[in-house]
């Protein structure tokens, strides 16, 4: 198998205060890995890390086998927009753009836009009747889908999300474990970091973290 993600010996301090120690986390190419655990338990720094939004004390993260634990934030910002999809539980959409418009931005950041992509992304998650809705327009449920199709757009090598189930009720639910798995089956590479046992388990792999550490997995 091909390691897309792996971090090795990951510590984070924050002052005297340890919030990760010895994360040792290897992700292969379209494996979805669900990563859980109770609140304070260091999810929230991990994704940070592997997001780079934030940088481990010690240890390596390999991205496709690149060490890129030590770019500096130009770097940062092009690895960002070019290899990470994020989707997050408060989705941090425009609220005076369209659906399609949001998209759009997404594709502006890293190159050029394509409305035609953008449609068809959209179309993906099941939001062709709602190009021209703002977000307050729209439901929670499709509100999580726009920003999942916002992730998608610019075709990350893997897709980081924080909470995706946890704004929503059980019928969206249903919806976005659908979304996630149809991902998977064309070869998405996934990173949920989610309390939620049902969508933990349908990873292929659960990796717990308690108190910083991870408790079982690898």
């Amino acid at each position: 198998m091909s390691a897309v993600v792996e971090l090795k010996d990951i510590e984070k301090r924050f002052g005297d205060v340890t919030v990760l120690e010895g994360i040792n986390i290897t992700v292969n190419k379209n494996e979805w890995v669900s990563i859980m655990g109770p609140s304070g338990s260091g999810k929230t720094t991990l994704l940070n890390i592997l997001s780079l939004m934030d940088n481990p004390t010690c240890g390596e993260y390999l991205f496709n086998g690149e060490d890129v634990s030590g770019f500096d934030e130009t770097k940062q910002l092009l690895f960002r927009r070019e290899k990470i999809g994020l989707i997050f539980q408060q989705f941090h959409l425009i609220p005076y753009l369209t659906a399609l418009e949001n998209v759009m931005l997404a594709q502006y950041y890293h190159s050029t836009t394509d409305e035609e992509d953008a449609k068809a992304v959209l179309a993906k998650v099941g939001l062709s009747h709602r190009l021209t809705h703002k977000p307050s327009e729209l439901s929670g449920g499709e509100q999580q889908r726009l920003c999942i199709a916002r992730a998608l757009i610019n075709d990350p090598e893997i897709l980081l999300a924080d909470e995706p189930t946890g704004n929503l009720d059980r019928d969206n639910e249903k919806i976005v474990f659908k979304l996630f798995h149809t991902l998977k089956k064309e070869g998405k590479t996934l990173i949920t970091i989610t309390h939620n046992p049902e969508l933990g388990a349908l990873g292929d792999r659960t990796i717990s973290l308690h108190h910083g550490k991870i408790e079982k997995g690898v």
